[in-house]
Protein backbone atom coordinates (compact mmCIF):
# COMPACT_ATOMS: atom_id res chain seq x y z
CA UNK A 1 0.00 0.00 0.00
CA UNK A 2 2.21 2.47 1.55
CA UNK A 3 5.74 2.14 -0.44
CA UNK A 4 7.41 4.25 2.29
CA UNK A 5 9.57 2.54 5.39
CA UNK A 6 8.45 3.19 8.75
CA UNK A 7 11.72 4.19 9.58
CA UNK A 8 11.64 6.67 6.82
CA UNK A 9 8.26 8.06 7.90
CA UNK A 10 9.07 8.26 11.65
CA UNK A 11 12.85 10.16 10.34
CA UNK A 12 10.60 12.15 8.16
CA UNK A 13 8.68 13.01 11.90
CA UNK A 14 11.61 13.58 13.54
CA UNK A 15 12.94 15.75 10.71
CA UNK A 16 9.92 17.68 11.33
CA UNK A 17 9.84 18.31 14.81
CA UNK A 18 13.71 19.44 15.19
CA UNK A 19 13.01 22.09 12.24
CA UNK A 20 10.46 23.07 14.12
CA UNK A 21 11.95 23.48 17.10
CA UNK A 22 14.93 25.28 15.72
CA UNK A 23 12.51 27.38 14.14
CA UNK A 24 10.33 28.62 16.97
CA UNK A 25 13.87 29.10 18.39
CA UNK A 26 15.05 31.30 15.74
CA UNK A 27 11.79 33.22 15.29
CA UNK A 28 11.75 33.79 19.53
CA UNK A 29 14.95 35.92 19.21
CA UNK A 30 15.20 37.50 15.90
CA UNK A 31 12.98 39.57 13.95
CA UNK A 32 11.63 37.94 10.76
CA UNK A 33 9.19 39.00 8.19
CA UNK A 34 6.42 36.19 7.92
CA UNK A 35 6.66 36.00 4.22
CA UNK A 36 10.22 34.73 4.76
CA UNK A 37 9.05 31.87 7.44
CA UNK A 38 8.71 29.43 4.74
CA UNK A 39 11.64 29.85 3.47
CA UNK A 40 13.28 29.63 6.35
CA UNK A 41 11.60 26.39 7.49
CA UNK A 42 12.66 25.12 3.63
CA UNK A 43 16.25 26.00 4.91
CA UNK A 44 16.57 24.17 8.36
CA UNK A 45 14.93 21.47 6.78
CA UNK A 46 16.77 21.00 3.68
CA UNK A 47 19.57 21.85 6.00
CA UNK A 48 19.08 18.69 8.60
CA UNK A 49 17.66 16.65 6.09
CA UNK A 50 21.49 16.58 3.87
CA UNK A 51 23.37 16.61 7.12
CA UNK A 52 22.10 12.88 8.12
CA UNK A 53 22.29 11.56 4.25
CA UNK A 54 25.82 12.40 4.06
CA UNK A 55 26.37 11.55 7.70
CA UNK A 56 24.96 7.86 6.36
CA UNK A 57 26.77 6.93 3.21
CA UNK A 58 29.89 5.36 3.91
CA UNK A 59 33.18 6.65 3.26
CA UNK A 60 35.06 4.81 0.49
CA UNK A 61 38.36 4.72 1.71
CA UNK A 62 40.87 3.23 -0.56
CA UNK A 63 42.89 1.07 1.76
CA UNK A 64 47.31 1.77 0.48
CA UNK A 65 49.89 -0.26 2.20
CA UNK A 66 53.06 0.64 4.19
CA UNK A 67 54.97 -0.82 1.47
CA UNK A 68 54.27 -2.39 -1.60
CA UNK A 69 52.63 -5.73 -1.55
CA UNK A 70 55.65 -7.09 -4.03
CA UNK A 71 58.12 -5.58 -1.41
CA UNK A 72 56.58 -7.00 1.91
CA UNK A 73 58.47 -10.54 1.61
CA UNK A 74 62.17 -10.63 1.90
CA UNK A 75 64.68 -13.64 2.42
CA UNK A 76 64.95 -12.77 6.19
CA UNK A 77 61.79 -10.93 6.67
CA UNK A 78 57.86 -10.23 6.21
CA UNK A 79 56.35 -6.63 6.51
CA UNK A 80 53.65 -5.78 7.69
CA UNK A 81 51.47 -3.43 5.49
CA UNK A 82 49.30 -2.32 8.28
CA UNK A 83 52.41 -0.10 9.81
CA UNK A 84 55.92 -1.21 7.39
CA UNK A 85 57.40 -2.81 10.38
CA UNK A 86 59.75 -5.84 9.70
CA UNK A 87 59.16 -9.59 11.79
CA UNK A 88 59.77 -12.85 11.19
CA UNK A 89 56.64 -14.16 12.23
CA UNK A 90 53.56 -11.53 11.42
CA UNK A 91 50.68 -13.40 13.05
CA UNK A 92 51.34 -12.15 16.56
CA UNK A 93 51.70 -8.47 15.50
CA UNK A 94 48.84 -8.59 13.93
CA UNK A 95 46.38 -9.88 16.17
CA UNK A 96 48.07 -8.05 19.51
CA UNK A 97 47.78 -4.44 17.21
CA UNK A 98 45.12 -4.94 14.48
CA UNK A 99 43.25 -7.70 16.12
CA UNK A 100 43.34 -9.41 12.78
CA UNK A 101 43.64 -12.65 11.96
CA UNK A 102 45.97 -13.74 8.83
CA UNK A 103 42.66 -14.72 7.04
CA UNK A 104 41.04 -11.36 7.93
CA UNK A 105 44.45 -9.89 7.31
CA UNK A 106 45.05 -11.31 3.22
CA UNK A 107 41.37 -10.44 2.70
CA UNK A 108 41.75 -6.85 3.80
CA UNK A 109 45.14 -6.01 1.39
CA UNK A 110 43.41 -8.25 -1.24
CA UNK A 111 46.31 -11.13 -0.55
CA UNK A 112 46.10 -14.65 -2.41
CA UNK A 113 45.70 -17.55 -0.03
CA UNK A 114 49.20 -18.48 -0.08
CA UNK A 115 50.36 -15.36 0.96
CA UNK A 116 52.73 -15.78 3.76
CA UNK A 117 52.83 -15.00 7.54
CA UNK A 118 56.57 -16.10 7.85
CA UNK A 119 59.97 -15.30 6.00
CA UNK A 120 60.70 -17.46 4.00
CA UNK A 121 64.41 -18.07 5.99
CA UNK A 122 62.51 -18.43 9.69
CA UNK A 123 59.98 -20.69 7.75
CA UNK A 124 63.11 -22.92 6.36
CA UNK A 125 65.07 -23.02 9.78
CA UNK A 126 61.92 -23.87 11.91
CA UNK A 127 61.21 -26.57 9.45
CA UNK A 128 65.08 -27.91 9.39
CA UNK A 129 65.05 -27.92 13.42
CA UNK A 130 61.89 -30.13 13.13
CA UNK A 131 63.56 -32.42 10.87
CA UNK A 132 66.15 -32.76 13.05
CA UNK A 133 64.49 -33.35 15.96
CA UNK A 134 62.47 -35.69 14.01
CA UNK A 135 59.05 -34.36 13.98
CA UNK A 136 56.45 -36.30 12.07
CA UNK A 137 58.83 -39.66 12.06
CA UNK A 138 56.85 -41.88 13.82
CA UNK A 139 53.61 -41.19 11.58
CA UNK A 140 55.98 -42.26 9.25
CA UNK A 141 57.95 -44.84 10.50
CA UNK A 142 53.55 -46.56 11.82
CA UNK A 143 52.59 -46.60 8.29
CA UNK A 144 55.78 -48.50 7.01
CA UNK A 145 54.67 -51.02 9.71
CA UNK A 146 51.40 -51.02 8.77
CA UNK A 147 52.11 -51.61 5.13
CA UNK A 148 54.57 -54.76 6.08
CA UNK A 149 51.83 -56.42 7.97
Amino acid sequence: MNDIPENDTAQDADFIELTADIVSAYVANNTIASQELPDLIATVHSALTTTVQKAQEPEVVELVPAVPVKKSVGEDFIICLEDGKKFKSLKRHLRTHYDLTPEEYRAKWNLPADYPMVAPSYAASRSELAKKMGLGQQRAQQTRKARRK
